[in-house]
């Protein structure tokens, strides 16, 4: 009988999960297994490969070389597996399952309004939305795609630009008795909003328009697009948001957009990518939502 080329799952799985969490009794507790399976797994592991995985040191675990070795090679693996194995367990018809991670502003007020469109031309695939402080790491079973903010590509994973370079300089409704917003020097008398990963954007804005006198770090920092508009919409003072994000009250008059033209106006580096690995990049599922996708953010 021919011997098999690879050891069993359950086995790689033991291992995998020890090499993770440190300990026979964590992967145990993780594994719902006793820590004695857990151990009896590893050592036939070992014994299957002939080569020790693990260095026993103090009742403590430490990988090998050969051990840190198998690991990452196996590690993705497994993962491909499994994502694999619910994607058909969660849509054995036609269609599919994918996981997707996406930043709360970009979804709330970009990708979710537009959604329907792409469920009535894709009624059979199933979008999972995995939390997005967990939206990077493509090692994860349960996650396919995730849409980052930055200036991209990503090494980690295959990067396409979809929309948010152009950004655009919105302030509240004048009240009785503000300074006026006519010109950008205007901006001086106004206070400034600012995205903490973006903390350069008022510079490039007043090197851009020329303006002088205005010190472009001042002013009040926030960590979401969404919290800047909301600041606006309050009267906060001002701020340079991606357009895609800020049409909606930009049409009701909650925000202007009082500079016209070029003025008004930032073009960034950073924007929105749809970003995935690339051993997954021909999953049905994926490849709709890539079109799909593409093609919104061209309208």
């Amino acid at each position: 009988m021919t011997r098999r080329l690879h050891p069993p799952t359950h086995l790689l799985r033991a291992f995998v999960v020890t090499a993770q969490l440190g300990t026979m009794s964590a992967a145990a507790a993780a594994l719902h297994l006793t820590q004695s399976a857990v151990s009896k797994q590893v050592q036939e592991l070992e014994q299957w490969l002939g080569v020790a995985l693990f260095a026993r040191v103090k009742k403590r675990l430490r990988l090998t070389p050969a051990g840190q070795r198998y690991l990452l090679a196996v590690q993705p693996l497994l993962a491909q597996l499994e994502a694999a194995t619910l994607d058909l367990m969660s849509s054995p018809a036609d269609g599919g399952t994918l996981r997707l991670s996406v930043l709360p502003t970009f979804g709330a007020k970009w990708l979710i309004p537009r959604l329907p469109e792409f469920q009535r031309a894709h009624p059979k695939v199933l979008l999972q939305f995995v939390p997005y402080v967990q939206g990077y790491d493509f090692q994860r079973a349960d996650l396919d795609a995730a849409i980052r903010y930055g200036e991209g590509p990503w090494p980690d994973a295959v990067s396409e630009y979809l929309t948010g370079r152009q950004m655009v300089l919105i302030a509240p409704p004048r009240r009785k008795g503000e300074p006026p917003l006519k010109h950008p020097a205007d901006v001086a008398q106004h206070r400034l909003l600012h995205h903490v990963t973006v903390p350069t954007a008022w510079t490039r804005w007043c090197a851009q328009q020329q303006v002088l006198g205005v010190n472009p770090h001042s002013g009040i920092q926030l960590d979401q697009y969404s919290a800047i508009i909301q600041a606006v919409v309050a009267g906060m003072g001002l701020g340079l948001v991606p357009a895609c994000l800020v049409a909606d009250e930009l049409r009701r008059g909650e925000v202007l957009a009082p500079l016209r033209g070029a003025p008004g106006r930032l073009q960034a580096d950073a924007g929105y990518w749809l970003c995935f690995p690339d051993n997954r990049a021909e999953l049905e599922p994926l490849l709709l939502l890539r079109r799909w996708l593409q093609a919104a953010a061209a309208a």
